[in-house]
Order: C-alpha cells, then sequence, then structure tokens
C-alpha cells in the first residue's frame, strides 16, 4: 500500500502562537517571518483555529505545463525548483488553496511534511501522519462529488 506522511492539526490544543509558521518559513525561504511565506497557515476563523497545508492528493502534478511537480517514492509530492518556469498554474488550480506564492518570489512553493512545524509547536497542535494514498485520493473524489475510478 502506497502511503504519503501529512501534517495533521489539532485545533483544540492552538493557541495561536504561530511559531509553526515560522518554522516553516525558515525550511522553505531561511527566514523567520511565517505567514505568506509560509507552506502551513493557521488563522482563526469563526472564533477557532483553522489549518490550510496540503494533503499530498497530487492534483497539481497533472497541472504543470513543464513536470516541476512530481510525487517521490515516499508519497510526498515536491516542486522542482530548476524546472519550474513561475507560471502559477498550480497556484490557481490547487483546490486546497495550499500552493503558495511568497512576495517577491516567482516560484511557488508547498509543504513537504518535513516536520519542522511539528517539532516548534509548543503546544503540540501538529503532528506528522503517515496515511494511505487511497484514503486521500478517495477523500478528493468525495469532496468533489465523484466516485473514485
Amino acid at each position: 500500500m502506497a502511503t504519503a506522511k501529512i501534517i495533521v492539526f489539532h485545533p483544540e490544543k492552538c493557541k495561536g502562537c504561530g511559531e509553526c509558521m515560522k518554522a516553516c518559513s525558515n525550511v522553505h525561504h531561511k527566514n523567520d517571518r511565517g505567514g505568506e511565506w509560509s507552506a502551513i497557515r493557521i488563522e482563526k476563523k469563526d472564533g477557532k483555529f483553522v489549518m490550510t497545508n496540503c494533503n499530498m492528493c497530487g492534483l497539481c502534478i497533472d497541472m504543470c505545463p513543464v513536470t516541476a511537480l512530481r510525487r517521490l517514492s515516499s508519497g510526498t509530492v515536491v516542486l522542482d525548483k530548476k524546472k519550474c518556469v513561475g507560471c502559477q498554474a498550480c497556484v490557481g488550480f490547487c483546490p486546497r488553496g495550499v500552493m503558495r506564492k511568497a512576495p517577491e518570489l516567482i516560484v511557488p512553493f508547498k509543504c513537504i511534511a518535513c516536520g519542522a512545524c511539528v517539532r516548534a509547536c509548543p503546544e503540540k497542535a501538529l503532528e506528522l501522519k503517515e496515511v494511505s494514498l487511497d484514503d486521500i485520493r478517495e477523500e478528493v473524489y468525495a469532496r468533489h462529488g465523484r466516485v473514485c475510478p
């Protein structure tokens, strides 16, 4: 069974400190700005913290006109910055809105489930979990009102 690691959020534990997003922006951009520079986003909506991050569904892979996106044998979907031409097709297409574009940068970025955010969270509100790619695929199809082939 093929699997991938994803970041799971436990909102009841989150205090909104942003340390996870700072750790993420450090991994991707060597800064601790968080916010738009982070591949994960934790925001307060309707009085609750919610997280948006990549679930490794891979729908973006086929959208890339230069094949800069691919799935590793580990199941992680990654972007090859050397191949990317900055067209932003993946950013506009991603149904979860998790392909990110940082200010002043052309090449987008995304969560790679490296675990930096998990290690940085003082409240243990994040968890690195291995999930079945079949389960991810079924969830994606269900959200779009279709039956998984």
